[in-house]
């Protein structure tokens, strides 16, 4: 049988598909990595030769062993290296030397009393240089359910093909994901990433063609722009990407330095690229599987909300919490639903939405059966899922999990099974009604509806509005670029100029450098003034008292100047004083790994110790913004407390549009750049403070 047929035309199918093997290292040791390889090949009718390397055998495993590269037949697509880190520089560099298309590394490849360039940066450029793809290195393996192609030495159950693809930057994760009651159909420890990154994977998955969900653990991204390229590709052609980024804390990111080899990077980073590229975040293993099984069922979700059925009023409350945690509305039955739930209920029991079935009497599967297939037939049900407890093999579990099947079977509409508990005793079932029926069982109350808030949230975003990419001012960002490859810094007047060249309504303003000036500055623009010091190389004027607010006359005026220019310097800023509205921050900065990001939180002098804020990546949209707004705690400000008026959400919305056209045209000569505050009023927004920073990436 010819297990390869799935060979793609793809930069990684001498890696994934290979037509050849080459085991360098393998032995007729039991258990070792090489013999365990062309084990789990033969296992599997693996239809190409395997050629074991290893000059101290003339056999491994019934294949004819080689003792060296030079020796074999032919030039082989994949070499799989099972010799230890000292060893592999050398052997590496023959096999590339030999021709191979492909190198598997499982070793970590970190050798005491290393040269100053490590072991694994001269095994990379080894392999960059021919331009072979290699899985690894500090990884487990990859297997490919598809083409029936497994080349790692990691003890787990074959299944069949399914349709999500799983990539780790974990070997334990691996194994873990392998083991779960995910359909895969290519599963990889990435590793240290020598020279074929989580994006090369994720594109090749795309290629294949059959995944339906692409499932992500991670811990650093190595190559932004590849990244985000193969995030867009997946959203063009509508396959969710359910990812788990590890490293938000401090000692997280500390850990992945030691562990992975590099940097975690700004989570609000990874936050800013997940939200731009509908990438569904996880926090735990069980979250991410759960979210994974639910969306390669629900990625054409209707209007409306959950819908739940449930054997316990308490539980049902439990779940009602969790639910209002988490954003995720249930549905508004009508009418007619109820009326068909308050005929099958038992008395006392409500005919609502969650939805407590819990009978006493013989027709408990079938009570259980009705309601939850008129839950499911309402109008505004996007969803349902079946909370039942799976913790003892009986009759009732067995009875309701029937009824839920039935029901499933009377609807187009996404279906799942959930428990209360995240330990299921119930697996066998639970698997059966996975990979059988369709119907993902969920194990734990919070991975159920984080997966329902997932499935939601990728419906509401794939339905957003599509809105025109910016249109770049290309005279505009020539001006800027030239003032800013300069490298001198900004005076906030020439910081206040840029932006209102982008669009930016800021305040009348003058630059003085005597009292004089001072004075005729504020008889123009009239009292109350504010007074900055205007000195070159001073980032946070209020820090060194460089602020002095509400100047009401012309005395407090000479005062105020007078103080700051003998502490700081004469030459000043005067602004008018103004205060009625909602103090925001928007700033621009960049993130060595994706780019321009632009920033939006709460303003003010308490900027740092609120860290209301979030992050964007550029070019942002309204819908966008708008939902980020949404998460703030300055979105209720914004609303207006205390009997102040609504500020104006929408020139607020467009200020951070603006900022995105700003961020996308200075990037490469702009550090970064900051207003604080920017003020929100009844009507429009005006710039009050900026700090603009050049500097070449």
């Amino acid at each position: 049988m010819n297990f390869t047929r799935n060979r793609i035309d793809h930069h990684l199918s001498p890696l994934l598909t290979p037509r050849s093997v080459a085991v360098v290292g393998a032995s007729q040791r039991e258990h070792s990595t090489g013999l365990t390889v062309i084990e789990k090949l033969d296992e599997l009718g693996f239809d190409g030769p395997i050629y074991p390397v290893n000059p101290r055998y003339d056999e491994v495993a019934g294949h004819a062993c080689y003792g060296s590269f030079d020796e074999l037949p032919e030039t082989v697509d994949l070499a799989v290296m099972a010799v230890g880190d000292t060893r592999i520089e050398e052997q590496l560099r023959l096999a590339l030397e030999a021709g191979i298309s492909a190198a598997s590394i499982f070793g970590s490849c970190q050798v005491p009393d290393d040269s100053e360039l490590a072991l694994s940066q001269r095994l990379s450029a080894m392999l960059r240089e021919a331009r072979v793809p290699a899985n690894g290195a500090n990884c487990m393996g990859f297997c490919n359910y598809e083409a029936r192609i497994n080349v790692n030495s990691f003890p787990f159950d074959w299944q069949e093909s399914g349709k999500i693809t799983a990539l780790a930057q974990s070997g334990s994760v691996f194994g873990a994901l392998t083991g779960s009651r995910l359909g895969l159909n290519f599963v990889a420890s990435i590793g240290s990433e020598l020279s074929t990154t989580v994006a090369d994977y994720m594109d090749y998955a795309l290629e294949l063609g059959t995944a339906r969900v692409l499932t992500l653990f991670l811990e650093t991204i190595r190559d932004g722009e590849a990244f985000e390229a193969a995030l867009a590709k997946a959203a063009d052609k509508d396959i969710p990407v359910v990812a788990l980024k590890a490293g938000r804390s401090d000692l997280a990111a500390r850990m992945a330095v030691s562990h992975s080899g590099a940097l975690a990077g700004d989570d609000r980073a990874f936050d800013a690229v997940f939200r731009r590229h509908g990438v569904l975040r996880a926090d735990t293993l069980d979250e991410l599987v759960a979210s994974s099984l639910m969306m390669e069922r629900a990625t054409g979700l209707g209007p409306g909300g959950l819908a739940t059925i449930h054997d316990s009023g308490g539980e049902r409350e439990m779940i009602a919490d969790v639910a209002d945690d988490l954003g995720v509305p249930f549905a508004a039955i009508n009418d007619t639903t109820v009326a068909a739930l308050a005929d099958r209920l038992d008395y006392g029991l409500e005919p609502e939405n969650p939805c407590d079935a819990f009978s006493s009497i013989v027709d408990h599967d079938g009570i259980a059966r009705d309601c939850f297939t008129a839950l499911m037939a309402d109008p505004d049900t996007a969803l349902g899922v079946f909370f039942l407890d799976l913790q003892q093999h009986n009759s009732y579990c067995t009875d309701l999990a029937q009824a839920c099947l039935d029901a499933a079977q009377t609807t187009t509409k996404p279906v799942a099974m959930a428990t209360n508990l995240c330990s299921v005793s119930y697996r066998e079932l639970a698997a059966e009604f996975t990979k059988k029926h369709g119907i993902p069982v969920f194990d734990g109350t919070v991975p159920a509806i984080k997966a329902v808030a997932h499935a939601l949230w990728w419906r509401d975003w794939k339905n957003r509005p599509q809105e025109e990419p910016p249109i770049l001012d290309r005279t505009r960002q020539a001006r800027w670029y030239a003032r800013l490859a300069g490298g001198t810094p900004f005076d906030e007047a020439e910081g206040l100029a840029l932006l209102a060249d982008y669009g930016f309504s800021v305040p009348d303003h003058a630059v003085a450098d005597t009292l004089a000036d001072v004075l005729a500055a504020v008889e123009r623009i009239g009292f109350p003034v504010v007074l900055k010091t205007a000195i070159p190389g001073i980032a946070h004027k209020s820090e060194v008292g460089g602020v002095k607010l509400n100047l009401t006359d012309a005395q407090a005026v000479r005062e105020a100047y007078e103080d700051i220019a003998a502490r700081l310097g004469t030459r000043v800023f005067v602004a008018p004083m103004l205060d009625a509205g909602v103090e925001m921050v928007l700033g621009v900065t960049r993130d060595p790994q994706f780019g321009a990001l632009v920033l939006l939180g709460t303003g003010g002098v308490l900027v740092e110790i609120l860290n209301d804020a979030a992050v964007l990546r550029p070019p942002v949209s309204v819908w966008e913004v708008r939902h980020v707004l949404a998460g703030l705690k300055a979105g209720k400000l914004l609303d207006g407390v205390r009997g102040a008026a609504p500020a104006d959400r929408d020139a607020l919305v467009d200020a951070v549009v603006k900022l995105s056209v700003l961020a996308l045209e200075l990037e490469g000569a702009l550090a970064e750049l900051d207003i604080n505050p920017l003020l929100v009023r009844e009507s429009g927004v005006v710039v009050l403070d900026a700090l603009v920073v050049p500097g070449r990436t």
